[in-house]
This record gives structure tokens, sequence and C-alpha cells, in this order.
């Protein structure tokens, strides 16, 4: 399987101009896995710890393709000691810290040649503060061509303090200091007393965690298309995103009997309080947020009311079909493209028509909820889970303020012009059967990652093997069965779409079909040239088009990677280089002992009409969301579910389209 929700891989060509071959991957690999092994520690290949002493980044400005400006800035920042100190905690949302970890992103950018980009990543690591360093490699690894078959390391082996309990992390320093190697058991947050801990084993898993912060990483709200490319449909991809997050927790808490999240509400209490029981490496603990909690203006970051102002700015665009830009024209919202407008603004990022009118509701609502622990700086306090991607959807107020901007959208989507049978129809083409082989079940297995990064080192004191493990949710796999007719005598480029939603609430109650087409999620999407006549369609659940699968441990990543370096093979690692869509183990929610009833709908599309590129059907490497290039699908995400329906009629009488129920069990043997 490839990674997810498809951007075609070859649209990487347009930027890789200037992407010399001057280091292999294996060698690109063991430059980036010294980088980040044991970053708060002195480095431990000696090519890149005499780099670090012996580089100089204005050397040779030859070697940067904006002469240098970068990199200029950043040695200036330095010698003028405005730079954040070492063993500080980092906030990507501590604007000064932001700028920080940007400008050193920029001189990586900005390097024309392999050496030069390793050269400044060496020099700078003893410099920089340790946690804007992380950020800005694995943001460089992502966007440089140079590193294009570069796979990161999983975060949480990098930094661990960011993804575990402290009580584990206690653990882990005592076995260190003992020499006494060690496997810990964590627990998620909470205890039975509190019922949003039956969905805690969702929000504080790893590969969730990592899921959410890779993805800020591949469209970061920061960028500037003069780094080399446009992320395209940024907006719709921020929206599309965070709405299959919100109802993915839905279903999940439908799974465990409990009511959907309630939207957040700027004039209400939020009733759910949240104990992150985590540390930052350097800065104290994690603050804690009690139960019914009202919220407070937040010093230096919004009044509430400010909030309220830019919701209602944001409703009325979608009131009247149109934003304004700053130069007081306007742009149409009433169409596709729409949602891709709104993402922007609501987020918002570099492509915001009109961030001072609009604001930024979603990045600072991440913050005002991160603060209300401590919103006038009485106590000090570091920042809290929200104002980090890593550890943001940990907190069940995560949901809730999703849920509330999805909210938002769908006031939009819904504002549209209904789907009507000629929006849905793939003339000649007729599904005749869709079915699941197998039962669904899901279950609990452990999952264990290191935490050798967690605690201080010296070369002095070897290390020992510590590690923790965890429950986490997988699914047995499963295959789709589908048989379609093709009647146009002709072969013939299809889209397949498969959505599946819960089939009843929380009560017990049928889901109405635009109750249960809102919250559809997106399990697979892929491209077929179906042949004249009868066509059978096997679909294996772990090559869905939506979810990745787990990075492999730092550890064997190394070892790979060293194997490699000195046989003098290849280094194939191509299926990890992305870890942004949702863990594969995560395709299908949990279900209940009883069987959780799921409808299932796959829509077959006319693919030659959804695709943005000629021959789709033949690329089978896809880059997830297309961070680079444009995206394949002319679609808008979530189709034909995104549009509200006058009759649902008329979607259940297209022959195209077929729908079926399933259940799933869940396992619960653990």
């Amino acid at each position: 399987m490839r990674t997810a929700i498809l951007f075609v891989a070859v649209a990487l060509a347009s930027v890789l101009s200037f992407a010399a071959a001057d280091a292999s991957n294996a060698q690109k690999q063991h430059d980036v896995n010294f980088l980040l092994w044991k970053v708060n520690e002195d480095l431990r290949d000696d090519k890149l710890k005499g780099l670090s002493t012996s580089f100089n980044p204005e050397g040779d400005l030859s070697h940067y393709d904006d002469n240098g400006a970068a990199v200029h800035r950043l040695v200036q920042e330095y010698k003028d000691h405005r730079l954040l100190e070492q063993k500080h905690w980092f906030s990507l949302f501590n604007e000064r810290q932001r700028e920080e970890a940007i400008m050193l992103f920029e001189v990586l950018i900005h390097c024309k040649d392999w050496d030069t980009l390793v050269g400044n990543a060496a020099y700078w690591r003893h410099i920089m503060n340790e946690g804007e360093f992380v950020y800005a490699i694995y943001v460089t690894v992502i966007h440089h061509p140079l590193a294009e078959h570069v796979v990161l390391p999983p975060l949480y082996e990098v930094t661990p303090h960011m993804f575990t309990n402290s009580e584990v992390i206690q653990e882990a320093y005592h076995a260190k200091m003992t020499q006494t190697p060690g496997k810990f058991k964590s627990s998620f947050t909470g205890t039975k007393k509190n019922k949003e801990q039956r969905v805690a084993y969702f929000g504080e898993d790893i590969g969730m965690n990592t899921h959410h912060v890779v993805w800020h990483m591949e469209f970061p709200f920061w960028w500037k298309d003069s780094y080399g490319h446009k992320l395209d449909r940024k907006g719709e991809n921020f929206y599309w995103v965070h709405n299959q997050l919100t109802h993915r927790f839905d279903a999940e808490r439908i799974s465990n009997y409990l009511e959907p999240a309630e939207e957040l509400d700027w004039h209400k209490s939020i009733e759910e309080g949240f104990a992150p029981h985590t540390t930052y490496k350097y800065g104290g603990q994690f603050p804690a947020r009690p139960d019914h909690l009202e919220f407070e203006d937040v010093d230096g970051v919004a009044r509430i009311r400010d909030l309220v102002i830019i919701d209602s700015r944001i409703r009325d665009a979608i009131a009247h079909g149109y934003v304004v830009k700053e130069d007081g024209t306007h742009i149409d919202i009433n169409n596709d493209h729409g949602a891709d407008i709104l993402g922007d603004i609501i987020e918002s990022s570099n492509y915001s028509p009109n961030v001072h009118y609009y604001g930024s509701l979603h990045n600072t609502a991440h913050m005002v909820l991160g603060r209300q622990a401590d919103p006038h700086g009485k106590f000090g306090l570091p920042p809290g889970v929200m104002e980090h991607f890593e550890t943001a959807t940990r907190d069940p107020g995560f949901f809730r303020l999703h849920k509330y901007m999805d909210n938002i959208f769908r006031e939009h989507k819904d504002s549209l012009p209904p789907y009507k049978t000629e929006h849905l129809l793939f003339d000649g083409i007729v599904v005749d059967n869709f079915g699941v082989d197998g039962a669904l079940e899901t279950y609990w297995e452990d999952f264990e990652y290191s935490l050798i990064n967690a605690v201080d080192d010296t070369l002095e004191v070897e290390d020992v093997e510590i590690s923790t493990y965890v429950p986490r949710m997988a699914h047995k796999e499963f295959e789709y069965n589908i048989d379609i007719k093709n009647n146009k005598g002709s072969k013939s480029l299809a889209t397949i779409r498969i959505f599946g939603w819960p089939h009843r609430d929380a009560n017990g109650e049928p889901l109405s079909f635009d109750e249960g087409r809102w919250v559809a999620l997106e399990l697979d999407k892929f491209w077929v040239e179906l042949n004249p006549g009868n066509n059978h369609i096997v679909r294996k659940s772990s090559d869905s088009g939506v979810t990745v699968p787990d990075v492999p441990s730092f550890k064997d990543i190394m070892d790979r990677t060293e194997a490699a370096l000195k046989g003098g093979g290849n280094l194939d690692l191509h299926e990890y280089e992305s870890a942004t869509g949702m863990p594969n183990r995560f395709l299908i929610p949990k279900g209940n002992k009883n069987g959780m009833e799921f409808d299932l709908i796959v829509c077959v599309t006319d693919g030659k009409a959804d695709a943005a590129i000629d021959n789709l059907h033949e690329v089978h490497d896809f880059v997830h969301f297309g961070h680079h290039g444009t995206y394949p699908d002319k679609r808008p995400h979530g189709y034909p579910l995104d549009r509200r329906y006058d009759d649902a009629r008329v979607f259940h009488e297209v022959p195209n389209y077929k729908h079926t129920i399933v259940k799933i069990f869940h396992r619960d043997d653990h």
C-alpha cells in the first residue's frame, strides 16, 4: 500500500530542477537519522559532529537559490542573541518561536545541494532550540525535493515526552540511572469515573497523534508558494481532514454507547476537563483543565468576544455567498471551490484572502483553549496540549472545537444547490453487487516503542533498552467485493469511492440519510479501468488510499539504513515516505461485542470526468494529499455525500451506486 489520499508523485518533476544526485538515498537517510537521534544531546555521528563546528553557513552563497538571504537573516539573529535558548519548550503557536523555526526551515529549503543542507542542519543543531530544530527538519524533509525518498522516524520516538505519560518517563529515567533495562506499561489518562475514558484510545493513540501533526507539517498554515510549490486545495484539505477526524471520533463514541461530541460554544462552559499526565522535556507539566470551565479572555491572545465577531463575519460570508478580499473585491464561494476559500480563512493560512478581516479562528481557538488553565499568566504555566499538534487530539475539547468548525463548513455546503441525478449518473455503468468478505472485527493489541530518546544521556553511560507498551486498536484485514457491469461497449476509466457511517445513533435510532451522509467516513478511493461487460473487483483493506502503514521504529530505520550503506545496496522505504494518513489499523471504527451496524456505500463515478491528470489508473505511487502538484481528483472532498439532497431516493436509485449494511464486532479479550 502506498500513502494516503492520492497526490501523484510524478507531479514532483516540476520542482526537481536543482535536485543534485550528490548523495545516495541511504546516505541521506543516515544523515537525517543521526540529526534526529538523541536530539537533546551531542551529535553521535563523526561526520555530522565535524560539520557542526567546521561548516560555514555563509561560506559559499552560490549553494543557495536565494543567494543566501535566509542564511544571512538567521546568522544575524544568532549574532544578536535573539534566538530561543536550548532546553526550553517550543510551541508552533508561539509567534516568535514559530518565526525562528521557519527561519531555519528557510535556510534549509533554499539549499541547492545535499551537502549544503546537511552542513547547515549539523551547524544549527547545537545552536537552535531543540523543538524548533526538530520541527524545521521534519518540514524540510517533507517538502524539499532533495529529501524526496527520506523517511522520517516516528516522532513519538524522537520526542517521546510529547506522547508518553510522565509516570512512564519517570520509570524510564530510573531504568537508565540504574542501568536496568525496562519495558513499562502506559495507560490512557483518566479513570472509569470519566466517561471520556471510553474513547481515550482514539485521541491518545500515538499513530493518530502522528497523523495529525504530520498533516499540519505537510500543509503548514504559514506556507508561502515562494518555497517552491503551491499547496493545492490546502483550505479544502484542512476542512476535510478535520471533518474526518471529528466524525471518526463520533463513530468511536457511538461504538462505546456515548452521545456524539457537542460542538463548542463560546457562550457556554466547556464541560469536560482534561488532565494530560504529560510533562515537557524542559519546562514543567502540561496544564490541566477542570470540568465546567467558563471561557475567559486570554491576555495577549484574544478576547472571547473577538472570536464571536470573527465567527459572525465568516457566517455572513456564507450567507452572502462571497468573501471580501483586502482590496474590497469579492470572491464567489457558492461553488465547489468555496470550501477551499473558507478553509484558508478559518484556519487561517497565508492563503487567506483577508486575514485582517476574517482573522484566524482555528489557530486562535487552539491557543485560547490551551491557556484556559492560566489565561492571565498568573502562574507562568507553559502551553497546554491544544497548543501542540502532537498533543491536541488527546484533549476531548479538540473534537468539540472541530465539531463547531465542521458545522460552519456544513452551513456552507448546505447552502449550495442540492445534487440531482445528473450530478451522480455514470451512464452505462451498473453496480450489481457490493459486499465484504468475512466479518469486520476490531481488537486490542500491545504496541511497543522506544524511550531511549526520552532520557538524558552522556557518552560515558551506556544505553539500556527502555521502552513502553500501550494497548491500541487494530482490525482484522478484510476485502471488498464489487461487481460492476460496463455496458458502454468499450473500456472506461472509473473512480471507486467507498464510504461508511454508523447505521444508528447512540440511542439505537437509525440515522436518516441526510444525517448519515454528513458523518460519512471515507474508507477508500482508487481508479480502475473497466472492461466492457462484467468486472469483478477485489480490494484489500490494507490497500486503502486514505490510510498509511505504521512507520518502522527508529532503530529499525537506522539498522536498515546502515545495512544498505555497508552492503552498497538500495534502501527501499518507499511505503513509509508519508505518515500523513490515518493508520490503516484505524480504517474502521471499534464497533462493539454485539456488532455495530455500519452502512457501506460504493460510488462508481466517471474517472475521465473526475481526473485532473492523464492516465491516472496507471499511476501507483501517490503522495498523501499532494503537498506537491495537482490534486488528481477534480471532485470536492466527500463527493457525492458533501451536498444535501432534496430527496434521498435520488441517491439510492442511481445504478452506479450500491448500499449495504454490515456489522463491526469488537473482540475485547485484551
